[in-house]
């Protein structure tokens, strides 16, 4: 009986953690307006956290970003809107999927380059390795298994 109000218990506290929600709000009645607010939501990085998005982290800054999103949208603002107003107050750094443009340019183009980059060098090592004679081994007749029988 024991046990059991202890698997209880843990279970239960357990449980709450993950039963607790972060946005409190009221969701939209839209439920496609909800669905683009959980997307965006979803693609903002916490300015104070930094590693987490707006919709995991509980810190004051998030739940405010939050409230003018929610707010942006129902005033009827698009997606590029709000995330032009999040670019122009915090920079880019506040989105996770920075926009391609001239200044995000090489993040975008970095991971082909290098992986070219890394296939060239690949290539060349390899082509020399190739190119450099072959060293014979020194023939041993007691080591020749064959003729032992």
């Amino acid at each position: 009986m024991r046990l059991s109000i202890t698997v209880l218990v843990i279970s239960l506290s357990l449980m709450s953690k993950s039963v607790q929600a972060i946005d409190p709000e009221q969701a939209f009645d839209d439920p496609q307006l909800q669905s683009r607010y959980e997307t965006i939501i979803a693609e903002v990085r916490c300015l104070k956290c930094q590693n987490q998005t707006i919709k995991d982290s509980n810190a004051f800054l998030a739940d405010d970003l939050r409230r003018e999103i929610r707010r942006l949208l129902s005033e009827g603002n698009t997606d590029a809107e709000v995330y032009d107003f999040l670019v122009l107050r915090y920079g880019e750094f506040a989105l996770y999927r920075p926009r391609k443009s001239g200044k995000t340019l090489i993040l975008w183009l970095a991971p082909f380059i290098f992986f070219g980059v890394g296939g060239y060098v690949f290539s060349r090592v390899l082509r020399r390795r190739m190119a450099l004679p072959v060293d014979e081994l020194p023939v041993d007749d007691n080591a020749n298994p064959t003729e032992r029988s």
